[in-house]
């Protein structure tokens, strides 16, 4: 017998069937087109494999030996497995199966989030999703190591648009308590920002960069009361009076409706901020991914998104 484990051929188990069941090489040679010289060779090579004879050569045709009646209904069955595997693989290859990783602000998980998982759930029932949240910086380290294999941060400016793909733009809302005066009109200029008492969330964070940027242009004064990169902190924060924060109108949109807060755009400069997903390059991307990052794009097509996501109808100020 072999010493070795054979490491069976499926080209070979076919020939070898065909051949125990038509007793013939020339008619088997016939049959799968091959010359009679390429059966032998198969043969001869399954018989080394088995480590013993799998046909007796008699003037009548080949007739299965002892160990050939033995292992074909074996490899009967073994090419049968093969069969049904290559079926079911060619029935599901494309399907959308496994996980996957999305990354996305905090802000969206009421907008975005909840109506992806329905989706989801409703026409890709093999996909699982893991979702994350953090920081829009966050959100690009884990796009460029592949902790997630979709990211959806927060970008300043065209000019960062090119790993990435845009959704949508928004703009920045100053945001306090119900009762707060200066809220009373629908926008503020980012003057009247000056030595309001923020709460923002800390450096390098992008908008914060923004912000401070923005200030020193406009020579103004940022006067920050509390750093917290927590937009549930930022907004519990600003319900009280006389504080303030800047986000976008959909991070509150439950808080506008309920009372709690009020928002007005701030203007003069605009401070636009765009959503955009980024898809990572740490590895190829599975059709499972490729099938949410569809499902992304039209939940803001079709405006789904957008009914708590206000996109930012004017140009820069």
């Amino acid at each position: 017998m072999s010493s070795t484990t054979p490491q069976w051929n499926l080209s070979r188990l076919r020939t070898f069937v065909a051949v125990s069941q038509l007793g013939s090489l020339t008619k088997v040679g016939s049959a799968l087109g091959l010359p009679q010289s390429a059966i032998s060779k198969q043969i001869a090579q399954l018989e080394s494999d088995c480590g013993g004879r799998l046909f007796h050569r008699t003037g009548r045709g080949m007739m299965l030996t002892e160990l050939g009646e033995r292992v074909l209904p074996r490899m009967k069955r073994l090419l049968d497995e093969a069969q049904e595997l290559s079926a079911e693989v060619s029935a599901t290859a494309q399907v959308p199966y496994g996980e996957v990783r999305v990354g996305a602000l905090p802000s969206l998980y009421l907008s975005l989030i909840v109506p992806l998982f329905t989706q989801v759930r409703a026409l890709f029932p093999h996909i699982r999703l893991h979702i994350f949240e953090g920081s829009a910086g966050q959100i690009d380290q884990w796009i460029s190591n592949g902790y997630v294999d979709i990211g959806l941060p927060y970008r300043y400016g065209r000019a960062t648009l090119s790993d990435v793909e845009h959704l949508v733009t928004v703009g920045s809302y100053l945001m306090g308590a119900a009762s707060s005066p200066l809220l009373r009109a629908e926008e503020v200029s980012f003057r009247q920002l000056d030595d309001l008492p923020l709460v923002l969330p800390g450096a390098p964070s992008s908008v914060r960069l923004l912000l401070d940027q923005l200030a020193k242009r406009e020579g103004i004064s940022l006067r920050v009361v509390l750093e917290a990169d927590s937009t549930q902190i930022q907004k519990a924060a600003a319900a009280t009076e006389g504080v303030y924060t800047i986000l976008p109108r959909h991070s509150a949109a439950a808080e506008i409706t309920q009372g709690k807060l009020r928002a007005a755009r701030i203007v003069s400069p605009s401070m636009q901020r765009m959503i955009v997903m980024g898809l990572t390059a740490a590895r190829p991307t599975s059709l499972a991914t490729k099938e949410v990052a569809n499902l992304v794009r039209m939940l803001f097509r079709t405006g789904i998104a957008s009914k708590v996501i206000v996109p930012e109808d004017s140009t820069d100020d």
